[in-house]
């Protein structure tokens, strides 16, 4: 294999810290000289989307290849699989790197039936390991995690959370395995000034149950009651349960004080919002917290997946999970701290010498050779 490769990332969904982890390594593997492509979803994202694709279109000599794949296990699997096999030997990469479930069958099951020479990587990000071992879709796919075991050249997890969870849920792996952490860039830790007219808090991330936006109203509405105070709250971001959502802020009596949002740049919706609340039911190592962190924003977050890592020893100022008023209390907390954003200074010199963009692109480099 040559210094240069040919890389293709697959993966299912172009949105949120998956589709931005893809985006990152795509634009350091080009800035290497490395020849680089994606196959992924063509049901999946909206405007912003697209024009982040078109961000990255002149980075992709390999080019953008979009077929249908179903979110839940389906049918079409069968012909997406066929589909994503015929681009792999018609592109004849030397690596291809699966992101997520259905990515990480797409691409190392086309891969191995492409050309059994093709270095495979599989980095979950979560995906399968949010379910219960014990469940039936669980059980289904830990069997098929482990089946394709035999395709991959290494597993790639994003922190140590992760890697646990696979080895609780499917076992130890039967091929190599890295920790290679989430990195942001340095321009990411240059502070966001607030607007003038900013809420006090700020929900960004995909609307949908995962990512807990329900606990994050349930939450508002609790610490209005509580404090009598007027809070205010952006609700940025796309997603399935969007409908939903906007239900439920009615059924609050929220209107008049949440501003709802389709999705935006991170850093631009930093400025709407003075304290990010992050309410997930699942994660591995998000990148929003990173994000959010970098750019000095005080932080509301709970204690799961991968995020304890990222706040070490600030990692006590968690919340449980699915606890609105634990949530409550922490964002009262939070707002009648004067020290808040001083302290979020301290957490971002912390967290610049540990999640860094070029450690993240090198060691994964390293890792194709």
């Amino acid at each position: 294999m040559s210094n240069t490769l040919k890389i293709i990332h697959c993966f299912r969904s172009p949105v949120g810290g998956i589709f931005r982890h893809v985006r990152d390594l795509i634009t350091k593997q080009a800035e290497a000289g490395h020849q680089v492509g994606i196959i992924c979803d063509s049901t999946t994202g909206g405007d912003y989307e697209d024009k982040l694709f078109e961000n990255i279109r002149p980075l992709l000599s390999l080019g953008l290849h979009r077929i249908p794949m179903a979110r839940s296990i389906a049918p079409k699997d069968f012909t997406a699989l066929l589909k994503t096999r015929s681009l792999i030997k018609s592109l004849s990469p030397d690596v291809v790197h699966s992101h997520s479930a259905k990515g990480g069958v797409y691409g190392r099951m086309g891969a191995w039936l492409a050309n059994k020479n093709i270095k495979t990587f599989y980095c979950p990000h979560g995906g399968a390991m949010h379910y219960e071992a014990a469940s039936i879709k669980g059980k289904v796919f830990f069997s098929a995690e482990r089946f394709l075991e035999r395709m991959t050249t290494s597993l790639i997890f994003v922190s140590d959370y992760e890697r646990n969870a696979y080895h609780e849920k499917v076992g130890s792996p039967q091929c190599p395995e890295a920790i290679v952490y989430n990195g942001i860039s340095p321009e990411e830790f240059i502070p966001v000034p607030l607007n003038k007219d900013a809420s006090d808090f700020l929900y960004i991330g995909m609307k949908r149950d995962l990512k807990g936006p329900d606990i994050f109203l349930d939450a508002l509405k609790i610490a209005r009651d509580k404090s009598g105070k007027d809070l205010t709250a952006w609700f940025v971001g796309d997603g399935p349960d969007e409908a939903k959502y906007d239900a439920q802020i009615k059924r609050l009596k929220l209107e008049a004080c949440v501003n709802v949002s389709n999705a935006m740049p991170a850093r631009e919706a930093f400025a709407l919002g003075d304290i990010v609340v992050v309410p997930s039911r699942a994660e591995s190592l998000p990148y929003l917290v990173l994000e959010a962190l970098a750019a000095q924003k005080p932080m509301v977050a709970v204690d799961v997946g991968g995020i304890p890592e990222i706040f070490g020893s600030e990692k006590h100022r968690l919340v449980p999970t699915e606890d609105p008023d634990a949530m409550a209390m922490e964002m009262l907390e939070l707002l009648e701290n004067d020290e808040r954003h001083s302290q979020a200074i301290e957490i971002a010199n912390v967290l610049q010498k540990s999640f860094s963009l070029h450690a993240m692109s090198a060691s994964v480099e390293k890792l194709y050779i």
